[in-house]
């Protein structure tokens, strides 16, 4: 295998020149959402909501009233039945969109497929906030005129940084995406977390299910949820931190946060999971990241990085074992708690 390193960076955006429906403004931003066949038999709004979990049912209908519309330039309505591959566009006067970083490091590339080093904060795809400060768009861009644009094949919260796989063929997507549904990809991520954890290692089997109430983003440990397992290996402890590699063997919303912080080992700089539960996360929409806020939550944004992945070739069918680099915020993070800088090379990983 050939490998790569560096970073991609993003051309300055142009005009859209996806599909829009007829009358959208040519400066409009067009939003595509295709309606999985498990959400067939949804509202529309309800369809939006699952589509970005922080949005209110409230706000989802004032969105769809002013801005969903059908291929053929026809508006949507809220209570309208949604069915397997329906395609419903938004369209939304252009925005501001929060500052994201633009770029994107290249751990391994060949003619079948791209593993990426995604930078914590970039979101995975567009969403009520984010539209052009995305890695699908950023993908559509560095890779425009392909035949093929690298399609993600699995996903990881914004301010999760790390390994993300992407096929660069329908053969080769439809291979990565049957392998994670499958548990056939070996994950290993990396995670700072408050407190000494006692035990070296071990297995943390808590069914998870979303809240019933409160947020419906957030995630807990409920009987009545999926089956959620998660082994942990302590690689490092200072006074203060213990320093985690995890390894999920299903693939539950939020597992390793809600798993760790169940146990009372929250992530560091978790908005939703950690001391103050989802205050930080209530607080961060309406202020931003303040120091008085970063300084509570320990560091900017939650201490997961997506290290390592282990697979079978989605074309050759060699096995193949990726990393990406520990990220120097995190670093930073470990040794102001006072571990080791090359801690991870001490433990062999």
């Amino acid at each position: 295998m050939r490998r790569r390193s560096g970073a991609h960076t993003a051309p300055k955006p142009a005009v859209d020149t996806e599909f829009r429906p007829p009358g959208a403004p040519s400066d409009a931003v067009v939003l595509t959402f295709t309606v999985p066949p498990e959400y067939a038999g949804l509202r529309l709004d309800r369809f939006l909501q699952q589509r970005m979990p922080r949005l209110t049912r409230t706000r989802a209908q004032v969105i769809v009233r002013a801005c969903a519309y059908r291929a053929d330039g026809s508006r949507r309505k809220p209570s309208e039945i949604m069915r397997a591959h329906d395609i419903v566009y938004l369209v939304r006067d252009r925005f501001s969109e929060p500052i994201t970083p633009l770029h994107f490091g290249t751990v391994y590339e060949d003619e079948a497929m791209l593993v990426v080093d995604k930078p914590a904060g970039l979101p995975m795809h567009p969403t009520a906030t984010y539209h052009k400060h995305t890695l699908s768009y950023l993908l559509r861009q560095q890779y425009v005129g392909a035949e093929f644009v690298p399609q993600i094949a699995h996903r990881l919260d914004r301010e999760t940084s790390g390994l993300v796989l992407c096929g660069k063929t329908a053969a080769a997507e439809r291979k990565l995406k049957r392998a994670f549904e499958q548990h056939k990809i070996r994950k290993t991520y990396i995670a700072i977390v408050r407190g000494r954890m006692p035990d070296d290692d071990g297995e943390i089997a808590l069914p998870l299910a979303p809240v019933k109430e409160g947020l419906h983003v957030l995630m807990e440990v409920r009987d009545d949820g999926l089956t959620a397992v998660t082994r942990f290996r302590v690689l490092a402890r200072t006074e203060t931190h213990t320093l985690l590699a995890l390894s999920p063997s299903t693939g539950r919303q939020h597992q390793l946060r809600v798993h760790l912080s169940s146990l009372g080992y929250a992530i560091v700089g978790d908005k939703l999971y950690g001391p103050e539960r989802e205050a930080p996360f209530l607080e961060y929409i309406e202020t931003g990241l303040t120091p008085e806020l970063e300084l509570r939550l320990g560091m900017a944004r939650q201490a997961l990085h997506a290290y390592a992945l282990g697979f079978e070739h989605p074309a050759s069918g060699l096995e193949c074992d990726l990393r990406a680099p520990f990220p120097d915020d995190m670093a930073a993070l470990w040794q102001s708690s006072g571990g080791e800088c090359d801690v991870l090379a001490k433990c062999g990983m």
